[in-house]
């Protein structure tokens, strides 16, 4: 069956802008830049006691028990606490310098430039993503996509993360979009997908992590962005 959208959300994290290949690699240029090679036995070492806290953070600032301030006080000290160095200070200096130094970066997931330019001209294109304001937006910049959005929604405008219904609904009021005209495109299976179906708005899993036992058939399910040409 084909449905007719105007209305296009995408996600931006590791679904336009590669964040995870963008994220390693300004972490691994301020783990050379601070020292950290004498607190930890390798930058792998640092990355994953990070990577695990930081998912973890993640979950309590989305079920609303901590501040984003808390979050990023926390998720930069936890490694340096962990081996016995819990400088709160060089936390402090790492996390600003890497916070400037992130947004500037420009990689982009594959095919993401020319998907965008092709859908731009046919259908409104809005983010609708989970990150900060003072980053989403440099990002978008630096990558030379800013131009293809017509609006940048984002969990900081009203306090409320993917996949709760409130944002998704504030989305499509924002834009003043009709959710059957509108399609959620993302990476995150909880934030994305679970959270567009939670509205009853239309699905595009980016499957890129190779997650298996899906609960449900998404509307759609792409492994390459270029995908989305073939259908919209």
């Amino acid at each position: 069956m084909a449905y007719s959208y105007k209305n296009l959300f995408f996600d931006l994290d590791d679904t336009l802008w590669a964040f995870s290949v963008n994220a390693r690699d300004t972490f691994e240029e301020m783990y050379l830049k601070y020292g950290y090679h004498h607190y930890f036995q390798s930058f792998e070492h640092y990355y994953t006691i990070y990577q695990r806290r930081n998912l973890e953070l993640w979950e309590e600032y989305g079920n609303g028990r901590i501040t984003k301030e808390e979050l990023n006080r926390q998720r930069f000290l936890y490694p340096l606490e962990s081996v016995g160095a819990g400088d709160v200070a060089l936390a402090k200096a790492f996390s600003d310098d890497f916070f400037s130094v992130i947004p500037t970066k420009r990689k982009l997931m594959p095919h993401a430039y020319e998907v965008l330019e092709y859908l731009s001209s046919k259908y409104n294109l809005y983010i609708l993503s989970n990150g900060f304001q003072e980053l989403q937006c440099h990002k978008m910049r630096s990558a030379g996509i800013d131009v293809f959005f017509k609006k940048v929604i984002l969990s900081d405008d009203i306090g409320v993360l993917k996949p709760w219904p409130e944002i998704f609904h504030f989305a499509l009021s924002a834009t003043q979009s009709d959710l059957r005209e509108s399609l959620m495109i993302g990476d995150s299976w909880e934030n994305d997908i679970t959270g567009a179906k939670g509205v009853g708005m239309h699905q595009v899993f980016y499957h890129i992590t190779g997650k298996t036992g899906l609960p449900f058939q998404p509307t759609y399910q792409i492994s390459d962005l270029k995908e989305l040409m073939e259908f919209l």
